[in-house]
């Protein structure tokens, strides 16, 4: 109130004092030096009245003042009191040059104590606008002194001197207000007075030089303007705010600085063209020079932006690696660290620094203080550092300090407060999840006794129940149990276990002690209670026994059914492989100690059966999993029901059963295979329809075993031989199946070799047409060329290709070995001349991925048209109503490829395929033709095949004909194609190329 008291008054005795001097004209002297005089008051009372933290440029800046008042007192002086005309030089322009330094002192201190650093881009922008004034300064002042042919040289530079002050104060006022901080109303009144002052100078210049100077014309206005607005600035409580350290930010790059400083940027070529159109270019080398200057600002301010880019961008990243750090911390003490760590990377390298975190009794504004203002306890700990940045956090008024250097702090402060702002956050987070987690801790413990599913008893020493927790009511169907015996609640056969533990806790024997007993509740329902005791008679609070009783009954249920689960298979309910392993090595150990006692049992013997379905994966592609888990059920049930109630069955997983019996005999056990093979022998019939479910069966015993993993490991020797022995066979171990073993594993070690090494060759047998006997095509043939056996026919290793997956490069090769060479026989031979090359696809080689793409390649690598292959595949890919086998089927015939069924009628029972599936020719197998001659029933088969064929217009080739008989026999069916021994036996390639026509073609295939 005082502040704004004395302004006005100040405002208007100058106001006052203005009009006297333009009033009363003949005492200017009186007035002038009252309005110089005022000003000057006016800036001391405003130092004594605020107080600000420097003072010194303050009474520079009064310095300044006085010295220019003092100066016009003696122009006035020699003017009014001597006579003189317009004095110039006198000693009053001695005065009047000093005030500039001393201004300039002045505003440099202001500069010094707000930024406390030298800012580099204000500073850039500050010369720019100052070098082009100055611009103008020399071409309209500075120039025309120089120039003058009237002044004396002593004249010249004292009139040289009045603008370069007034360029001198510009530049270091435009340093004040391009510095960045909050720009006061102090600093926007001192720019007023400033600019009074700029443009009563230049006015008086050019009055100067055209001599006509006088004292009391409107020029005057300007100098009043400056002595009143320093004063009313200095008066002004923002003025304090002109001496404190101001927040560092960015120099502003606006539109209006652009503005601005682009309009500074271009006095140099404005002054440029307007003397270009004036005919005479006086001052080139100082526009040169000054706009050279003006381009290497430019380019330093924008080097400048794309350095504040930078930092500004490093500092983000600091913040955000801060700002994931704080959102995980866990206490204030992490909270603390993590800030001590961001600033510790947001200031420069190697400057000291302290971050403190203070309880406070009060909360201070946030900002750059001094520490000589602070607390006491936070002045020691912010010892060594004169400023502090300082930030509430929100959390029991604590204060968060950062004590640096004054200049490292300006920097850092508009990152600091978005720091210190996640900081407090994050404490905030904490102390309500503290809260929260205190809240629910009571109401969860306050509801705990009440909501349990464990119910409390107390017991007196008569077994009288004290008091009964509310979960009482949902236990035993009544939660009103105080006051009946403890026993009424407990089933009869229970009671004397539930008494001696009362005694025993009662005795100090135990603690505490718990047990599982049937109980009963009100309604008479029986459950299973688990029951725990504790001794806290000599507690006054409770006084007797206390019992923890808690439901079990449904945990009981489930512990049974996962020990069940473990030891039983899901979908059989058999034992699994655990419960089997652990029950063979029972057996074994009492076999065993029944051996060492001499005990002559019955039951002495023990014997293992592996059991696994030979063609369970067919019924699961063809069928569907759910037709084969209720096969797995259904043989399951048949092995138990063969089998006596003391042996056990099990399944191992997939479809492999096993079964562990003691019998006392050989033949028992050998007996028992053979009822297991014969019993699954016979059809199963699963959703109304016929399965088969033919296995083989390993036994071994404990004759050839001395312990459970060598019975179970002979077992699946046995197993292995017994499949590769054919279908629906049994085998017991013995020694010798050793080497057959080995032989098949060598064998399958030898055929991965051979895949590897391509040892494979390919022959190639005629079909023929067996009316005419003429060449139809060839069906290729795989052979293994081993380096040690010779050639291997297909029937010694195709199982063990199909077991160990090496069918499908097998397969691979094959065909691309047979394309390869029908592309080099046709190219060899007259176009058409070879019209049929027929290669098997196994089921898995069909149903690998990208099958058909391969085809196509190989196809088009080979040359070969897709009308010359033909595809042989067997029942088995068909009878699963695929959709994706299908749809290879269309694509293949799309491409021009044909299809044909191999080994017609030796698969399943349904038909319905042919009707569906894009096939175009069917291949009787051998095993009918062998039999036609001798057998009605056989050439019936195979007239009904081919009668089958025509109907559904699909071409017929009889496999294995090796007798003219047969071949006569097959023409009367209606069969028109055949091949066999009897038309050629496989031949090598260039035997089967020499049967090829070499000018008249194949007949075609119908």
């Amino acid at each position: 109130m005082l502040t704004r008291t004395i302004s006005a008054w100040f405002a208007a005795w100058m106001a006052l004092l203005t009009v006297a001097f333009y009033l009363w004209p003949g005492q200017h002297m009186l007035w002038w030096g009252a309005i110089g005089l005022s000003s000057v008051c006016g800036v001391l009372v405003g130092v004594l009245v605020h107080r600000p933290r420097r003072r010194w440029p303050w009474l520079l800046l009064t310095a300044g003042l006085f010295a220019f008042g003092a100066g016009d007192f003696l122009y006035n002086l020699l003017t009014d009191g001597f006579g003189m005309t317009n004095p110039f030089p006198s000693v009053s322009d001695v005065l009047y040059l000093a005030m500039y330094p001393l201004v300039a002192g002045g505003l440099l201190g202001f500069i010094r104590s707000r930024t406390g650093r030298n800012d580099r881009d204000s500073l850039l922008d500050a010369a720019t606008l100052t070098i082009g004034l100055a611009l103008l300064s020399w071409i309209f002042l500075i120039d025309p002194y120089v120039r003058s042919t009237e002044l004396t040289l002593v004249q010249k530079l004292v009139s040289i001197a009045y603008p370069l002050g007034d360029v001198l104060t510009l530049a270091v006022f435009a340093r004040l207000i391009t510095g960045g901080g909050r720009r006061s109303l102090s600093i926007m009144i001192l720019g007023g007075g400033t600019a009074g002052l700029l443009v009563a100078d230049v006015v008086y210049g050019l009055i100067q030089l055209n001599g006509a100077w006088e004292v009391g014309g409107a020029t005057d206005l300007g100098w009043v303007l400056c002595y009143g607005a320093w004063a009313a600035a200095a008066l002004h409580p923002s003025m304090v705010e002109l001496t404190e350290p101001a927040r560092s930010q960015a120099a502003d790059v606006g539109v209006r600085r652009i503005a601005l400083l682009g309009g500074a940027s271009l006095i140099a070529p404005g002054v440029l063209l307007v003397e270009a159109s004036l005919g005479t270019v006086r001052d080139a080398a100082v526009i040169a020079v000054m706009s050279g200057l003006m381009f290497v600002l430019v380019l330093a301010r924008l080097a400048g932006v794309m350095g504040n880019h930078r930092q500004s961008m490093a500092r983000e990243r600091e913040l955000r690696e801060a700002t994931t750090t704080l959102v995980s911390a866990a206490d204030a003490d992490e909270t603390l660290a993590a800030v001590r760590r961001a600033v510790d990377r947001l200031l420069p390298a190697g400057v000291a620094h302290t971050v403190v975190l203070v309880r406070s009794e009060r909360v201070d504004d946030p900002g750059l203080v001094r520490v000589s203002g602070l607390d006491p306890e936070v002045r020691e700990l912010l010892r060594g550092y004169s400023s502090a940045l300082r930030h509430p956090m929100g959390v029991e008024r604590d204060m968060l300090y950062v004590g640096a250097p004054t200049e490292a702090l300006q920097v850092l402060q508009p990152t600091f407060e978005v720091l210190a702002s996640q900081a407090a956050m994050a404490l905030e987070r904490m102390t309500l999840t503290d809260e929260v987690n205190r809240r629910n801790s009571e109401a969860y413990f306050r509801t705990l006794i009440h909501n349990t599913s464990d119910v409390i008893l107390i017991v007196d020493e008569h077994d009288v129940i004290q008091y009964a927790s509310p979960s009482a009511g949902t236990v035993f169907g009544d939660e009103r149990l105080a006051g009946y015996e403890l026993w009424e609640f407990v089933a009869a056969d229970e009671r004397p276990r539930l008494a001696e533990l009362l005694t025993q806790v009662r005795g100090g024997l135990h603690a505490h002690n718990q047990m599982d007993l049937r109980a009963e509740r009100v309604d008479g329902a029986g459950l299973l209670v688990e029951v725990d005791c504790r001794d806290l008679r000599d507690d006054q609070t409770v006084g007797g026994l206390v019992l923890t009783v808690r439901d079990v009954t449904e945990r009981r249920r489930l512990e049974e059914q996962l020990i069940r689960q473990a030891f039983h298979d899901a979908l059989t309910g058999l034992a699994n492989r655990v419960l089997f392993q652990d029950r063979v090595e029972q057996a074994v150990a009492r076999a065993k100690r029944d051996a060492h006692l001499d005990m002559h049992l019955a039951r002495g013997l023990v014997g293992v059966l592996f059991i696994d379905l030979d063609d369970f994966k067919i019924v699961n592609d063809t069928l569907g999993h759910a037709v084969g888990d209720a096969l797995l059920i259904a043989v399951g049930e048949r092995i138990t029901a063969a089998l006596s109630d003391t042996d056990t069955v099990a399944r191992l997983g997939g479809d492999e059963f096993a079964a562990l019996i003691e019998a006392d005999s050989m033949a028992a056990l050998e007996l028992a295979a053979e009822r297991i093979i014969l019993a699954l022998a016979e059809p199963f019939e699963i959703a109304g329809q016929d399965v088969n479910g033919i296995s083989s069966v390993g036994l071994s015993t404990t004759v050839d075993a001395s312990s459970a993993e060598e019975l179970l490991r002979q077992a699946d020797l046995a197993l292995y031989v017994a499949k590769g022995a054919g279908k629906g066979q049994w085998r017991r171990y013995q020694s010798d199946l050793h080497t057959a073993v080995l032989e098949r594993l060598e064998l399958r070690a030898a055929l991965d070799q051979a895949v590897k090494e391509q040892q494979f060759v390919l022959q190639y047998q005629p079909i023929v047409d067996l009316e005419t006997g003429s060449l139809l095509g060839f069906e290729a043939l795989v052979r293994w060329n081993h380096p040690t056996r010779g050639m291997i026919a297909p029937g010694h290793f195709i199982e063990v290709a199909e077991e160990s997956g090496l069918i499908v490069p097998m397969g691979r090769m094959v065909l691309q070995q047979a394309l390869n060479t029908v592309g080099r026989w046709q190219r060899s031979t007259a176009p058409g001349a070879l019209r049929y090359i027929s290669v098997n696809v196994s089921v898995r080689q069909f149903r690998t991925p990208g099958f058909v793409e391969e085809v196509r390649q190989l196809l088009r690598a080979s040359g070969v048209e897709p009308g010359t292959l033909l595809l042989e595949i067997t029942e088995s890919l068909l009878l699963r109503n695929d959709e994706q086998v299908r749809a290879d089927f269309d694509e293949l015939r799309a491409m021009g490829v044909r299809l044909a069924i191999d080994d017609f009628g030796t698969g399943y029972s349904s038909l319905s395929y042919l009707q569906h599936m894009p096939i175009d020719v069917l291949k009787i197998d051998k095993s009918f033709i062998d039999g036609m001659l001798e057998s009605k029933q056989q050439r019936a088969v195979i007239t009904a095949i081919v009668t089958l064929a025509q109907t559904l217009d699909l071409t017929v080739v009889a496999e294995g004909v090796e007798e003219p008989a047969q071949a006569a026999a097959l023409r009367e069916t209606g069969c028109p194609y055949g091949q066999g021994y009897l038309f050629a036996r496989p031949l090598s390639e260039p035997d089967a190329f020499a049967m090829i026509p070499k000018a008249a073609p194949f007949a075609a295939m119908a």
